[in-house]
């Protein structure tokens, strides 16, 4: 047993009262998925990461995993849990039944996935990117290969994996150079080498599904030139038997500074294996092709879509960790007396104003992110199971544009407070025995992999602004005016500060969204050198709106006496600090957006 506690209560508010679990109960494929459902499997999955997967979360960062001629061996421990982790059903959790998943909301898969992540990030990974390579088969490839890979795959029996990134080729895709050469029978050999490919190769799973963005012979150039194909660790026989070794090989994997006990691995295809494929048929890894030629990037997003997301709740559930660490060392460390001579004598830091202050930011990003991730959950299942089409596009849109703040802001967010919890603990926080310091190392990766904080940003103003010119933004505006509109109903100093600092931000929020797009065209590049601001700025709205929300219904519930009134009422203090300490810096983002761009973009290349 850790000591990491799985926050189902809070996770159980929002799905009632921010995501509204009873009306997605009602859409046609969810009528089994309610609040007893909902809590059932919550605390069946806090009880399994609290007992099975968090107790190994130092363990993998002392004993990451080891490579040895091509062959990696996972942290001691990690091969069972992961064998636990399939037998309970939890990577099917939100994926169709017709392949032996349970069908259940994303909303209520999505709780599952931050406690997962929270109770150990390292390990969270490789269902990640199975889910992934589940949804872009599930959208993309053709029914013999969802047949052949699917079941499996969601069964936990085979993992997947994502493969885009090349020595010269990182963001920027047009530059993929991993070939692909036609062979009969829809079959293809590929050649090339793809770097920091997690879980590429490990020893938890008897197969591992790669799917490979790569180049036929005489596609485009760019990207409009790349294609997806399917390439299986052991090829798969017609009776669903495991065949021969596939010719691909991890030839290293990476020394890190954090997520330590994921294995991030180098795989070489099509260089000649031995024991492989290549000793009967040549040099060459054998792939199938997912959908059509030269789609390829297209299908990948939908990957990177659903990793995007997941990464956002990576952040959240690190973030949950890292806070709850902190105040257990809080209320146990004793240093100085309190500042207005309550005591004579030293007490717990806790007791002190400014711990208390940077708990309370802790506590608040942590809640705000989670509640956000929360709304963009329930967006995508209507988009998804919505009877009327018009309310699925409508839904589909707002939680595209909600997802590159999921995962810019809440990874952002995940940085401030691991490091936040760090300086909690002083001097001993630097120590890495006390754990903060791994929380704050492996934060450090959310808001780069899976496309860093500037390509999150560089897609919310592009695609998700300049688009449409504005018009979900401001969509967006006008759902945030209604709930000011409530917190002024209800009246009380809590619901009138949140309100206050809102407005704000929503006004805000349409000064910038006409910025953008009176000037998008005009000066990119003074749109651009605002983004990531505008990410923030956006993302700290919709984390403080949403708490908004959860305020109004805390207050509903502490008023009609339901539940625990100590639960509500820090909701309602935590909703208060955030708008007072978070949403309050929206004004500075503003102007930095706005006004900004001539000082960002002073100085000349060569200046620096």
């Amino acid at each position: 047993m850790s000591d990491y506690q799985a926050p189902v209560r809070d996770w159980l508010f929002n799905l009632e009262h921010v995501a509204d679990l009873a009306e997605l109960a009602r859409l046609p494929g969810f009528e089994d998925a309610g609040l007893d459902t909902a809590q059932a499997v919550l605390e069946e999955c806090a009880r399994f990461n609290q007992e099975v997967v968090a107790p190994l979360n130092v363990v993998g960062d002392q004993q990451p995993p080891s490579w040895k001629a091509g062959e990696v061996t996972t942290t001691p421990g990690f091969k069972q849990a992961y064998a636990q982790f399939a037998q309970g059903g939890w990577q099917g959790l939100q994926h169709p039944v017709d392949f032996g998943g349970q069908g259940l909301p994303k909303t209520i898969a999505a709780a599952c996935s931050e406690m997962l992540n929270g109770a150990n990030l390292s390990f969270a990974l490789c269902p990640l990117l199975s889910d992934g390579a589940i949804e872009a088969l599930m959208t993309a490839g053709s029914e013999a290969l969802q047949a052949t890979y699917q079941p499996r795959l969601v069964s936990g029996e085979w993992t997947g994996t994502m493969n885009l990134t090349e020595p010269q080729a990182g963001s920027d895709l047009a530059l993929v150079r991993t070939r692909a050469e036609r062979l009969d029978g829809g079959r293809y050999k590929l050649f090339g080498t793809k770097i920091f490919i997690t879980y590429g190769e490990h020893d938890m799973a008897a197969n591992i599904v790669h799917l490979v963005l790569a180049r036929v012979q005489g596609a485009p150039e760019g990207i409009k030139g790349i294609s997806l194909f399917v390439v299986p660790k052991f090829l798969v026989e017609d009776d669903g038997r495991l065949g021969a070794r596939n010719d691909v090989q991890c030839v290293s994997i990476e020394h890190k500074l954090g997520i330590k006990a994921s294995p991030t691995a180098v795989l070489q295809y099509g260089d000649g294996l031995r024991g492989s494929v290549a000793d009967t048929q040549g040099p060459g890894a054998i792939g199938y092709l997912v959908g059509e030629e030269n789609r390829g990037l297209e299908y990948m997003f939908i990957m990177m879509n659903v990793a995007r997301y997941a990464v956002g709740l990576q952040g959240i559930g690190l973030a949950e960790r890292a806070y709850q660490r902190a105040v257990a060392y809080a209320r146990e460390r004793v240093q100085s007396r309190p500042v207005d001579g309550s005591a004579k004598a030293a007490v717990a830091i806790i007791e002190h104003p400014d711990v208390r202050r940077m708990l309370m930011t802790m506590r608040a990003l942590v809640e705000g992110t989670r509640a956000m991730a929360s709304a963009a959950a329930a967006a995508y299942d209507r988009a998804h199971h919505h009877p009327d089409e018009a309310e699925r596009q409508r839904q589909q849109a707002f939680y595209e544009w909600l997802v590159p703040l999921v995962k810019g802001y809440s990874t952002e967010v995940s940085l401030e407070v691991t490091s936040l919890g760090v300086q909690v603990h002083g001097g001993m926080g630097f120590i890495e025995e006390t754990g903060a310091a791994q929380y704050y190392r492996d934060a450090r990766i959310l808001p780069i992999y899976e496309g860093t904080t500037a390509i999150q940003a560089n897609d919310l103003v592009g695609r998700k602004t300049l688009r449409d010119g504005g018009a979900m933004l401001r969509t967006l505006a006008t759902q945030i005016e209604q709930t000011e509109a409530d917190l002024r109903q209800d009246g009380s100093e809590a619901a009138l500060a949140v309100l206050a600092h809102l407005a704000r931000g929503r006004h805000a929020l349409l000064a910038v969204g006409e910025f953008i797009t009176t000037h998008g065209s005009a000066d990119p590049n003074a749109v651009y050198a605002g983004s990531v601001p505008y990410l923030m700025l956006a993302g700290n709205l919709v984390s403080g709106w949403q708490l908004g929300r959860a305020l109004l219904a805390a207050q509903r519930l502490d008023t009609e006496g339901q539940g625990d009134g100590g639960f509500a009422r820090r909701k309602v203090a935590t909703a208060r600090f955030y708008a007072e300490h978070v949403l309050s810096r929206i004004p500075a983002l503003e102007t930095a957006i706005v006004q900004g761009a001539g000082s960002a973009l002073a100085l000349a290349p060569d200046a620096f």
